[in-house]
């Protein structure tokens, strides 16, 4: 039972940790978010991160949306980059781990994506699953963002480890069987331009071979262009992570504003008219109880609609993790009736992911 610290409400829909409900989120920005910003920097001090994304001199980072301006001696939001005796200081390899997932993967796009035998034959292996082949599943160290739901918190901890994997490994790392790469995390976001040199070195080793992404969106757009490029040439695909409508609601759970990711997300539309037929971009939302209603559905379902109406947008059940564990599991009801919202917006593509959690 989470208790807001503005209106005293009580309820099981509100965050402890957080200690702010959805409508004082929404509608006393000015008293809430200096509370959550306390939340993240709590939660963010357990791991050694810095408390918010650094402004006010400094080096200055583009490899993400943050743009941090880094402090000597610092680090920036994602804890990758640093500042010595006032250089940038940041790994040429990539820092991540990996595995193999064999088809048919847990992957969010998967419905949507050539590993399901769309794109036969020049994107995928057979007509149907590609049983037999695997994706290289990357998770990338770092994230652009502080999800306090986050569901792979770990990769905080992996952070002073920074596992490295450098090219020639990551490329003798793709078997025969692997069909496609995707790089997810944590977030792919920071490290975007050294998995766009290992991807462009990857090209052509399998006959087929698809280039994904994961991510928050909060990317130097320039980077994501990129990747883009040869995401597309490859058959591969790029999932945004849309998880609030309102920038203040945004804020206050994931510490960083959504407007960067809207406008990549917009930006991407160029890439997925270029090849409509194997959807290059879709969405996806977790429905967090008490944080995630109709209001936020209705933003995001219009918001991809205005793009196009096909893009396929995938609503996550949720599971209770990290610093917002106290928060029930999604009501089949309540992802019902978002399904509904997102197709009354006129999206045709809309499924519910993770059924198996609904309450």
């Amino acid at each position: 039972m989470g208790k807001c610290k503005i209106c005293g409400k009580e309820s099981p829909l509100i965050s402890s940790f957080l200690g702010l409900c959805l409508e004082c989120i929404r509608n006393r920005p000015e008293e809430a978010l200096p509370l959550a910003k306390k939340a993240h920097a709590l939660s963010r001090s357990r791991f050694g991160l810095v408390p918010e994304v650094p402004k006010g001199g400094g080096v200055k980072c583009k490899f993400c949306g943050n743009e941090c301006e880094i402090h000597e001696g610092s680090k920036g939001y994602c804890g990758l980059v640093g500042n010595e005796k006032g250089k940038m200081l940041r790994d040429r390899e990539l820092i991540a781990t990996y595995y193999y997932d064999p088809h048919p993967t847990n992957c969010v796009a998967e419905w949507a994506c050539p590993a399901s035998g769309i794109g036969y034959p020049e994107y995928s292996m057979c007509k149907g699953i590609e049983y037999g082949y695997n994706n290289l599943a990357v998770f990338c160290i770092g994230c652009s963002f502080d999800c306090l739901f986050c569901q792979n918190w770990h990769f905080r901890e992996d952070i002073a480890v920074k596992p490295k994997v450098d090219d020639e490994e990551f490329l003798d790392a793709i078997s025969e069987n692997t069909t496609c790469i995707c790089f997810f995390g944590g977030d792919p976001t920071p490290q975007l331009d050294k998995i766009t040199r290992i991807c462009k070195k990857a090209e052509g080793k399998n006959r087929v071979l698809r280039f994904c992404l994961e991510t928050d969106g909060n990317a130097n757009p320039k980077l994501l262009g990129n990747f883009a490029e040869i995401g597309l040439r490859s058959g591969g695909n790029i999932k945004f992570d849309l998880k609030f409508w309102n920038e203040y609601l945004n804020i206050a759970i994931t510490g960083v504003s959504n407007k960067n990711t809207y406008e990549n997300f917009r930006r991407m539309e160029r890439f997925y008219k270029q090849r409509k037929e194997i959807p290059f971009l879709t969405a996806s939302t977790l429905m967090v109880p008490g944080y995630t209603d109709d209001k936020e559905v209705k933003g995001i379902a219009s918001f991809i609609a205005s793009i196009d109406e096909e893009i396929p947008y995938s609503l996550l059940a949720f599971y209770p993790h990290f610093d917002m564990r106290d928060l029930p599991l999604t009501k089949r009801e309540d992802a019902l009736r978002f399904q509904r919202i997102a197709k009354e917006e006129g999206l045709k593509n809309v499924r519910i992911g993770n059924v198996h959690l609904l309450a």
